[in-house]
């Protein structure tokens, strides 16, 4: 089966590809490259190459931006017209910094949503209906709520949370457009964290980290001078904010899981969370990450971030039962893979 990975090349979509070969997808991954690194895929196929039992590596790379319909259609017309068309779609590519898509709304709303739109006409063009989608917990907004079922209100509370709900909008039109044709999963994620435990791929920012595991490893190796925790006044055991982390591994091998799914059943549309559904707050990850690896993490405290919440944590009952899957990596698992890979790579891909 040939899975086309947009944005295969960031930190979710090189482990998910990986993920995808090891179990014997044929694998079509385009990308942009704005921000993820072609080395990320070269050093897939390295792992893959170490394992002696997989003998074909049957991946394909081109960079490509999903604004461009026409490319697009010419990548779906020469696969098909050699017989080997694209089976299925998972899509990643966009942009996904919080603090950015309220700095530049135009550019999220055009890579993210347009983007997407162009995917789906393409698709549809070439009756290739079968996509799982990277959407996120941001959709959820501030929620009072211990955990969040799928069913939570949606109420996203900034541009990149507006834009996967857009999507998700469009998915589920397309799909009531022509039940009958289209397989469609909503992967709703928490926190990836951590690393593939060779070290060998992770995550990878362009610039300063925006989410606080980076930031961590970062931290810990001297790159940055401190990291800032926001908010030390939360209603929580130890003042600071609660989220949801799992395992960048779990979540690639989630996908897999959503997409057999898709192939097995018939034609559907579902959201579902990817998350561990344990509580864990900022200071417990510091506290963990320093434990395990043996290391200071200096931090300081700053105010609150507008927009964020005091606790995000994932009711993953449905994905637990429904795709037959469940995280197996421990927050410590997340905290040792991810210091190994910024040890042997204190440039990252650079």
């Amino acid at each position: 089966m040939k899975v086309l990975v947009t944005g295969g090349a960031g930190f979710i979509g090189s482990h998910t590809c990986l993920s995808l070969l090891e179990k014997g997808y044929e694998v079509v991954v385009i990308d942009s490259f704005v921000n993820s690194h072609k080395k990320s895929l070269k050093r897939v196929i390295d792992i893959l190459k170490l394992n002696k039992n997989i003998n074909n590596v049957n991946i394909e790379i081109m960079e490509l931006d999903i604004r461009n319909e026409n490319a697009l259609d010419k990548l779906f017309f020469e696969y098909q017209s050699n017989g080997n068309s694209i089976d299925a779609v998972i899509h990643l590519a966009g942009l996904k910094s919080v603090k950015d898509s309220l700095l530049n709304p135009l550019t999220y709303w055009d890579v993210n949503v347009n983007g997407s739109i162009n995917l789906l006409k393409v698709m549809n063009r070439y009756k290739c209906r079968t996509i799982v989608f990277s959407s996120s917990a941001t959709i959820y907004g501030i929620s009072s709520n211990e955990s969040l079922k799928e069913n939570a209100e949606i109420k996203p509370i900034n541009p990149y949370g507006r834009n996967k709900v857009a999507i998700e909008d469009l998915l589920n039109d397309t799909f009531f457009s022509d039940k009958n044709e289209w397989k469609i999963a909503n992967l709703r994620y928490f926190n990836p964290i951590g690393a593939h435990p060779s070290g060998i791929i992770g995550e990878d920012p362009m610039d300063v980290p925006n989410n606080v595991f980076p930031y961590i490893t970062r931290v810990a190796a001297g790159i940055l001078d401190k990291l800032t925790i926001f908010g030390n006044d939360w209603p929580t055991l130890d003042g600071t904010a609660i989220r949801d982390y799992i395992h960048v591994m779990d979540l690639a091998e989630g996908h897999i899981a959503a997409l057999n799914k898709l192939i097995e059943c018939d034609h559907q549309i579902m959201n579902i969370n990817l998350g561990t559904g344990i509580a864990t707050s900022v200071l417990e990850l510091v506290e963990t990450f320093e434990r395990v690896n043996s290391i200071k993490v200096p931090f300081e405290f700053a105010d609150r971030r507008l927009g964020d919440s005091c606790k995000v944590i994932a009711d993953n009952s449905l994905a637990l039962s429904f795709l037959a899957w469940s995280p197996k990596r421990d927050l410590e698992e997340m905290c040792v893979d991810g210091w190994k890979w910024q040890l042997l790579n204190p440039t990252g891909y650079k």
